[in-house]
């Protein structure tokens, strides 16, 4: 019987081993001390301003979230897709945006590592005297392999800093999106306001031709005597102005170009750029008598129109914005952080084992080398620490609620950044078509003035006077235009619009990466 239990004894140390290593793995997996997370409510009013929000709620028939419109389908033009498709290939922020997704992953990863064993492979070996006289010399080599320090995750202190870096990935993933739109919208901007500066040029040149035609049959009169020199130098004047307003606009469109190459990070092939004015289209829509006739000009000449877009009243609009998902991603890893600084101050389990061969010689290691195994637990407890464990606590609940407040701030700036949206997309409009009025009146004013000089009813000062202020109309009518077209843009940016995966190749690659089966799940 004694013979049966003694050969009984080593066999059961193998599977009393495993059982204590599983009951262990079972009670890491099942103990956590990160507090339970709540979204926190919204910082600001449930509804959108009444006044802004209504008349754009009514505004269009498409009921699909702005989100989910892509941005192809909201920019028309085929010349500004074709610089956003180059803008999302090239752009370094973008890239740097998609370069973190990678970086952070890999940190996971590594963080990630710390809840599973670490196995190595080693050979190692002694030789040294016999401790027994006559004190001969041993060797003994050993390989195998070997666990070194695993921590039994039993208070969740691994596992919490683990949810804390998968929030991070997420949260990179939320700021590439963020780039990816402000990108796209920032295109756009550039693009209509290049369309804009040709415009602006456009009509300086025009008015720069007619007043120097102007000024050549001034000049005749003075050399013929029929002219004051006042009158002369009031012409010349309006030719350098008109100058100077070709130089300014010049270098508007040379600027606004350089910005535009940055944005798409190589030069804007120039089949992409905004057309070239063809004939004198501003100026037929100021001197058009029908103002809906008038409107249509400016609309098909100028630039296609934005449609707008269908807005809630309810503020929960904003959580649709990758940046507000982002914050939330933060405070998650803030709050996994706080059960991490709490299971730091229990005590800690691990675990060195190895499991190989024992031999005298190298050569017979794996000929005749005996079986070998060690299990060395330990434990730490904390005990006194000066208030180490305790501080680090406090410091990851502060860090908490400094995440609370930038998650608060983020809805915050994104519910002005839609108010204001929405108000200058209403205004602008209206303030688009009172400049066209203006410009329609100077205009006429010009006619009726000219007229008035040619019958001597009216003097050259009133003309002169004339001529600039309808100059200054028609600079004011395409401003308001492209404020107006701004204006559309900027709703469709506050609002989360223009996020559009595997729409070049930077967003494809980022979509890659960001495969539903390599990406942590925050909790």
């Amino acid at each position: 019987m004694n013979k049966q239990f003694t050969s009984f004894k080593p066999a059961m140390r193998p599977a009393l081993l495993s059982a204590l290593v599983a009951s262990a793995v079972l009670l890491m997996s099942g103990c956590s001390m990160v507090p339970v997370y709540e979204r926190p409510a919204l910082a600001v009013p449930a509804q959108l301003p009444q006044e802004v929000a209504s008349g754009a709620a009514s505004a269009g028939t498409d009921a699909r979230a702005v989100v989910d419109l892509p941005w192809a389908s909201y920019f028309p033009d085929a010349r500004l897709q074709g610089l956003i498709r180059l803008a999302l290939d090239n752009n370094r922020d973008l890239r740097v945006a998609v370069l973190n997704i990678d970086q952070l992953r890999a940190a996971y990863q590594i963080q990630n590592a710390d809840r599973f064993p670490t196995l190595n492979g080693s050979i190692s070996g002694t030789r040294q005297p016999s401790t027994v006289s006559p004190y001969p010399l041993t060797t003994s080599v050993t390989g195998g392999v070997t666990v070194s320090a695993f921590e039994l995750d039993l208070f969740g202190r691994v596992k919490a800093l683990s949810e804390a870096a998968s929030a991070q990935v997420v949260a990179s993933q939320e700021a590439r999106k963020t780039v990816h739109i402000s990108l796209v919208a920032a295109v756009a901007n550039a693009y209509y306001a290049l369309w804009a500066d040709r415009w602006q040029l456009a009509l300086t040149e025009q008015t720069l031709t007619t007043r120097q035609d102007s000024f050549k049959l001034q000049q005749l009169k003075f050399d013929s005597g029929v002219l004051n020199e006042l009158d002369l130098r009031s012409a010349q004047s309006l030719v350098e102005a008109a100058r100077v307003t070709r130089a300014q606009a010049q270098r508007q469109w040379a600027q606004d170009l350089n910005a535009l190459t940055l944005l798409l990070g190589s030069a804007a092939p120039a089949d992409l750029l905004p057309p070239v004015p063809e004939g004198n289209s501003m100026q037929a829509a100021a001197t058009s008598k029908d103002s809906q006739a008038a409107a249509q000009i400016v609309q098909a000449t100028l630039w296609p129109d934005l449609s707008e877009l269908p807005v809630g009243l309810s503020s929960d609009v904003l959580l649709q914005r990758p940046d507000i998902a982002q914050a939330e991603q933060q405070l998650i890893g803030a709050n996994a952080n706080i059960g991490a600084a709490r299971a730091a101050r229990f005590p800690r389990i691990s675990l060195t084992a190895s499991a190989g061969v024992v031999s005298d010689s190298l050569s017979g290691l794996f000929d005749d080398g005996r079986n070998a195994w060690s299990f060395s637990p330990s434990i730490t407890l904390p005990i006194f620490d000066a208030g180490r464990g305790a501080a680090g606590v406090d410091a990851a609940k502060v860090k908490r609620d400094i995440a609370v407040a930038q998650y608060d701030k983020a809805i915050q700036t994104a519910f002005k950044e839609v108010a204001d949206a929405l108000v200058a997309r209403r205004t602008y409009a209206d303030q688009a078509q009172a400049q066209l009025a203006q410009a329609q009146a100077e205009a006429a004013r010009l006619r009726l003035s000219t007229l008035r000089y040619d019958t001597g009813v009216a003097s050259q000062l009133d003309l002169l006077d004339a001529q600039r202020a309808l100059f200054s109309a028609q600079q004011a009518l395409i401003s308001a235009q492209l404020a107006r077209q701004q204006a559309h843009i900027s709703v469709y940016k506050a609002l989360g619009g223009g996020w559009q995966a595997g729409a070049s190749t930077v967003t494809a690659n980022a979509a890659t990466a960001a495969d539903a089966s390599q990406v942590p799940k925050a909790p």
